[in-house]
């Protein structure tokens, strides 16, 4: 277990609810299952074997966000109207007409959506209290929107923040691009982009790709922005940060995730499921709080923030 995308924001000041505080508030929105009408359905599931909405360790919560979404392409129900359209149009001896054409497809929408296959999606998400932090694995602002939305609902007030700091990541990132004055256990991989204000303009990306500092002080000095910079932080996790203080593809070096996940379940019973979440977990959001924490600061932290945690 790894999040692979972190979506960062603060904690609330003073947020401390305990875990069973927290399992019961999410116990009340568990996801159920589409009823005949619905598209989608959303709801907490298990965040870990023992079948708990809240897993908790070493003062950590891990939650997980259920999304049930019936699989209804647009394409099919304009297929079954238009052949059922037809028939009706044979039996009445004319056309059918824009109304009963309409009509027509709503039942149709109506008839596939009760028998249509059900995907089900989860967003995992980390909370650390001490650290003043809430973390959603997901690779976009509006993924993680979901579970802020969904968690506000069950707990009735959750005002996280969006991570931001003093200054703007494409500020940052250009300074330490320009000046190397990264935080002393930051190390700058070949993985970045650069954007022009103008986005007509166009970018230039280097995807795993050694680029010549003097190359990119320049295209700095000519106007373009850092929108996405590679990273390592104690030669233990790459990442990539881009001008949102979003983190992508996040990588534990020296440990093949990939290999454990689909080695999970063989011959594993649930006691060893929990013991090796329970040892993944900790290793993830020990590595993780402490990164976040680094990065948190180079940022610089926002006017007000530590005035208010400390209230």
């Amino acid at each position: 277990m790894w999040f692979r995308n972190l979506v960062v924001y603060r904690l609330p000041a003073g947020w401390s609810m305990s875990a069973a505080q927290l399992e019961e508030a999410l116990a009340g929105d568990r996801l159920r299952p589409c009823s005949p009408l619905e598209m989608s359905s959303r709801g907490w599931v298990e965040a870990a074997p023992d079948g708990r909405l809240v897993h908790a360790l070493a003062g950590h919560y891990m939650i997980a966000l259920g999304i049930d979404q019936k699989l209804l392409p647009a394409s099919i129900v304009r297929q079954v109207a238009k052949e059922r359209a037809a028939e009706v149009a044979q039996e009445q001896g004319h056309p059918v007409g824009r109304r009963q054409m309409r009509d027509i497809r709503i039942r149709v929408q109506e008839e596939l959506r009760a028998r249509a296959l059900t995907r089900r999606r989860v967003t995992r998400a980390w909370i650390d209290p001490e650290g003043g932090r809430f973390v959603v694995e997901a690779a976009g602002a509006t993924r993680a929107e979901q579970v802020v939305e969904t968690l506000r609902m069950s707990i009735d007030s959750f005002a996280v923040q969006p991570l931001k700091g003093e200054r703007t990541p494409q500020a940052t990132m250009a300074g330490w691009l320009r000046h190397g004055d990264l935080p002393p256990r930051l190390s700058i991989e070949p993985d970045l982009e650069l954007k022009a204000p103008d986005k007509a303009k166009g970018s230039i990306r280097y995807n795993r790709h050694p680029f010549d500092p003097r190359q990119v002080q320049a295209l700095l000095a000519g106007g373009l922005l850092v929108t996405r910079l590679g990273l390592t932080w104690r030669d233990r996790v790459a990442f990539a940060l881009n001008d949102r203080l979003e983190f992508k593809r996040v990588e534990l070096l020296g440990v093949d995730a990939d290999s454990d996940a689909a080695g999970a379940g063989e011959g594993e019973d649930a006691a060893d499921e929990s013991a090796r979440l329970d040892a993944d977990f900790v290793l993830m959001t020990g590595e993780l709080s402490a990164l976040l924490a680094e990065v948190d600061a180079a940022m610089g932290r926002a006017p007000g923030v530590e005035a208010q945690r400390a209230a």
